[in-house]
């Protein structure tokens, strides 16, 4: 079978089974749409589990999960399946999933993580911090001049900086124009590397290796699902990557400024309890976001002899 054929169908058996806590009688049914595997969409969907589950006691929701594989076409299987189920709340786990339940429904209270720019991911122009209509949620946005400064503080003497990223990603275009003009003022020559997909994923930072002297990454979903192909190359290389969320740090940066994305969906979590009791009307829930942290990665660090001052903590 065709392989996106085969993603398309596990999809659709994994957004129409049951998982997690509740049965039959389960007061609220939740589905949760993640784009891909990596491990900081996953930490974001426990921390939402656990929270929801702690407020309203865990006899009281029945979650229902899909996972798009990467594939954006499967976002919508799986929220289609949800309406379709009855779903009470949805759990949008990163840009693809927000953008196609935007789409499939304006009824059921939709609720994004890990979700960089909203404005940007829902086409709004003058993005004020309140979507309206049946849309909120949590952003991982971290504050992206506080991440070139990493590039500046680590490496001042630096000349070139490669911006890595998925094209097919709206929030990583967003963030690398938004890092490359902070770049810029610095006094860096930045230059685009963009992937389309996986596949072209190595080849592409190969390329990024040969021209920079340190690597740029965005939370980008992409990349975080495939960090050891990327380490693969940079290290190899012996090219610092300086990376938006922590997932990429550990799997193939050196440091990062990031957020938690477990406590990110436990602020999420915390949100969809409010809507389910009816304690708050979605429409005009702004736009959580969490706390920042810097961090590193020891090994890495120490395999391309990058110091590190005080004030980053070692990524887990």
């Amino acid at each position: 079978m065709h392989k996106k054929l085969l993603s398309a169908a596990l999809v659709a058996t994994l957004a129409l089974a049951l998982s997690g806590c509740g049965g039959p009688s389960a007061g609220y049914t939740v589905g949760i749409c993640e784009q891909m595997e990596h491990v900081s969409l996953s930490e974001a969907t426990r921390g939402f589990k656990d929270a929801l589950t702690e407020i309203l006691g865990e006899d009281a929701v029945e979650f229902k999960e899909g996972n798009a594989l990467g594939e954006q076409t499967n976002c919508t299987t799986i929220i289609d399946g949800f309406i379709s189920d009855g779903a009470d709340l949805i759990l949008a786990n990163a840009t693809w999933p927000l953008q196609a339940a935007a789409s499939a429904t304006t009824e059921i209270p939709i609720l994004g993580t890990s979700v960089t720019d909203y404005g940007t991911a829902l086409n709004i122009d003058g993005f004020s911090g309140t979507v309206g209509r049946n849309i909120s949620g949590t952003s991982d946005l971290v504050d992206l001049a506080a991440q070139a400064e990493v590039i500046r503080e680590l490496f001042p003497e630096a000349e070139n900086v490669a911006l890595f990223y998925c094209s097919g990603e709206p929030n990583s275009v967003y963030q690398i124009e938004t890092v490359r003009a902070e770049l810029e003022g610095m006094g860096y020559a930045c230059e685009p590397y963009a992937f389309t997909d996986v596949n072209d994923l190595a080849s592409v930072a190969q390329s990024a290796c040969e021209w920079a002297d340190v690597i740029y990454i965005p939370t980008d979903n992409t990349v975080a699902a495939n960090t050891e192909a990327v380490a693969n190359v940079v290290l190899a290389a012996g090219v610092p990557v300086v990376g938006g969320d922590s997932g990429i740090c550990g799997g193939c940066g050196v440091a990062t400024i990031a957020t938690d994305y477990y406590e990110l969906g436990r602020i999420t979590g915390e949100m969809a309890a409010k809507i389910l009791r009816g304690e708050a009307e979605i429409s005009s829930m702004p736009v959580e976001y969490g706390a920042m942290q810097k961090l590193y990665n020891a090994a890495n660090c120490e395999l391309l002899g990058v110091d590190i001052p005080e004030g980053y903590a070692p990524v887990e």
